[in-house]
């Protein structure tokens, strides 16, 4: 009888770097529409960590969330507003070094459950600035401010304040973006939490 070899090919699973390179590409939001406002904080070291974690200023987002974006912003532009962008995706290993300064699942997405929508490319943090006035309109809070002011579901606040976050949140979900309750500015796209996890740098300059 002849002898039958089984040759077992081994398949290296990829690491979570190397398949996330093999997904989709995010869009770059200023390449894509130049009509947003921004103010990319965590390039910067005015933010609650008190320094940058990015090496530069970029807005990325997954494509189907950057033409939301698009969309909604010119939405607001025909009412006389304009969205501001404070942060869009943010690599996993940023995500890891909030939670070292914060760890607060409230306000920072623990990075080692369920991680950030951020980390997804489907979420973004913005506000409204007034087209004629070029200033931000009256939210209550600053941006990463950690309190129940903050708060979507807080209602004792002033009237414009509540205003302003209905008029920002009524428009959004109008083109699928979805308020988590703890923060005015945060909003996750389509289906969120479903995307999968990117830890890839910014291509930066």
């Amino acid at each position: 009888m002849r002898n039958i070899i089984l040759f077992i090919i081994l398949i290296p699973l990829l690491s979570t770097s190397q398949a996330n390179k093999k997904l989709p590409q995010f869009v770059n939001l200023k390449t894509y529409d130049d009509s947003f406002s921004y103010d990319i904080r965590y390039a910067t070291s005015n933010n609650f960590l008190n320094q940058p974690i990015y090496d530069c200023a970029k807005c990325l987002l997954l494509p189907e969330a950057a033409e939301a974006l698009a969309k909604a912003n010119n939405y607001f532009c025909d009412l006389g507003y304009q969205i501001k962008i404070f942060d869009c995706y943010r690599p996993l290993s940023a995500q890891k070094k909030m939670w070292e300064i914060y760890p607060n699942p409230r306000y920072v997405a623990n990075p080692y459950t369920k991680k950030s929508v951020h980390n997804r490319g489907a979420a973004v943090d913005l506000t409204l600035v007034n087209l004629e006035t070029e200033k931000e309109i009256n939210m209550g809070t600053s941006y990463d401010f950690f309190g129940k002011e903050a708060h979507q579901d807080n209602y004792k606040l002033p009237k414009d304040v509540l205003t302003n976050r209905k008029l920002l949140r009524e428009v959004l979900e109008k083109f699928g973006f979805h308020i988590i309750r703890t923060e005015w500015w945060h909003y996750d796209f389509g289906k969120a939490y479903s995307y999968p996890v990117y830890d890839i740098e910014f291509s930066c300059p």
